[in-house]
């Protein structure tokens, strides 16, 4: 491009890589407390990220892998054209506490998965070579 494009798409590059980390504000005031001793463990919860697939899919992930590879640049070199690689981990409620958001969202999905399997099996664990629901 011959024309600058204020920014690019950097905008949107950030706002994936935020999703990676805590925001600095939160990093920087933990840090303060810690240096002044009023906090000594100074875990801060990453962003919850969603991973939606059309209306009925909404799950909590954490973003595993994330590569930008940058291909185009304006006149000012701005980015604006990329390729994105993401890779995600559903979380589940052995990942998040009790009553958290996420692990809401992730029993909602489950719960959802279980009614599908219900007509899908014939309504039984013996439909699916699973045997007895207490046996094994």
């Amino acid at each position: 491009m011959e024309l600058p494009v204020p920014q690019g798409i950097q905008p949107q590059l950030a706002a994936l890589e935020t999703l990676l980390q805590p925001a600095s504000t939160l990093l920087r005031r933990n840090q303060n407390l810690a240096s002044l001793g009023t906090l000594e463990i100074t875990p801060i919860e990453a962003p919850l990220t969603l991973f939606t697939w059309g209306r009925s899919r909404v799950l909590p992930v954490r973003l595993t892998e994330l590569t930008i590879t940058e291909e185009a640049f304006d006149v000012e070199l701005n980015p604006i054209r990329a390729s994105v690689g993401i890779g995600l981990r559903v979380l589940t409620v052995n990942d998040l506490p009790t009553g958290h958001r996420g692990a809401e969202l992730y029993l909602a999905h489950l719960a959802q998965k279980e009614q599908l399997v219900g007509p899908a099996a014939g309504g039984n664990r013996s439909a699916l070579g699973l045997g007895n629901a207490g046996g094994f």
